[in-house]
């Protein structure tokens, strides 16, 4: 028997418990394992009762389906209770219903194979389910080390603690703040968090464009700090292409166009751009000197040093700095080769 079919006959045998068919139909549609899931209005309107009614009877429905579980009564759910054990013992303990699905029927799970999991995690005496909310994903959990309120609790744990960093984190650096087991562990309690996000090995606060990029600027400037120097908008472009962001179908030009957009994207050269955060500030390289020799004060600098402080903040040549020195508008030579703001 394949795993799909250890699933679907858990699911038989689960609904096979309950004798009436009103109440089969109304945890049917709470759950969508017919394939859509409806609200207790949608149901309490369909069967002619109040939502308040239809809440009642999901509630002690599920009591009776998990006494029957505690008590081994239904027949086909040791099976997969010992299958998603197995499973999400590889996973860290605890992981979205959707992954657990994916992992263990080997493709992208519909919307009922998805709800089949929600709902054997719900009756399970050995399993643990996290409802899904505007907080937590839908998670399903081994019941041995934690409930629903444990599992939430450390996500909160989780999320506060990059809060407070201010910062992303890669999942070693949570472990050396938290007291798990194993850094396992603590990257599946996170998972479960609608909070977090991760890329590039970094977790954050969803909102963060460094580990949640949105657009392309945002995308953009991940690369950049990901790779921690200058770059051509054309190489900036293949590393978005051979991204793990979710869309990063761009082109060159949209690249181009939102680094002259963005005031924290300077070019410092023919196509190259760094991050101001680097300590670059935009301007010509005439203002580059600007700034240098208003910084050297009347003493002024020598050519050399004039050329080798611009050559850090722009990728131009040596003689492109000479030509500008020559615009006596702006500057004076001092001596043989010392220059300072014109007068």
């Amino acid at each position: 028997m394949n795993n799909a079919d250890t699933i679907t006959k858990a699911i038989s045998s689960s609904l096979s418990i309950i004798e009436q068919e009103r109440e089969r139909e109304i945890i049917s549609r709470r759950f969508g394992l017919n394939g859509h899931k409806e609200t207790l209005e949608q149901i309490g309107e369909m069967l002619s009762i109040t939502r308040e009614r239809v809440r009642q009877l999901e509630k002690a429905i599920l009591i009776r389906l998990r006494i029957a579980a505690e008590e081994g009564k239904i027949s086909e759910l040791a099976p997969t209770e010992k299958l998603m054990i197995r499973n999400l013992t590889e996973m860290g303990r605890v992981a979205r219903a959707s992954d657990l699905a994916k992992k263990i029927l080997g493709h992208e799970p519909s919307a009922i194979e998805k709800a089949n999991f929600s709902f054997l995690g719900e009756i399970s005496p050995a399993l643990t389910i996290v409802p899904e909310n505007d907080k937590y994903h839908n998670a399903i959990g081994i019941a041995e080390y934690g409930d629903e309120k444990a599992i939430r609790s450390k996500v909160d744990e989780i999320v506060s603690l990059i809060k407070s960093n201010k910062k992303p984190m890669t999942i070693d650096e949570l472990d050396e703040k938290l007291n798990y087991e194993h850094p396992s562990h603590i990257e599946a309690i996170a998972h479960v968090s609608k909070l977090l996000s991760t890329l590039n090995d970094q977790w954050g606060l969803t909102k963060w464009p460094t580990v949640n990029p949105k657009n392309i600027r945002d995308k953009i400037y991940v690369v950049l700090e990901e790779h921690k120097e200058p770059m051509h908008f054309n190489d900036i472009a293949k590393a978005i292409s051979s991204s793990d962001f979710k869309r990063k179908d761009v082109t060159v030009q949209a690249i181009h166009n939102e680094l002259i957009k963005d005031p924290r994207f300077v070019l410092i050269g023919r196509g190259i751009y760094a991050l101001d955060s680097w300590g670059y500030q935009k301007g010509t390289v005439s203002d580059i000197i600007t700034k240098i020799l208003k910084k050297a004060g009347d003493e002024g600098l020598s050519r050399k040093e004039i050329v080798k402080q611009v050559l850090k903040e722009r990728k131009v040549k040596e003689t492109t700095v000479l030509l500008n020195l020559q615009n006596k508008k702006l500057f004076t030579k001092v001596g043989r080769d010392s220059y300072k703001i014109a007068q």
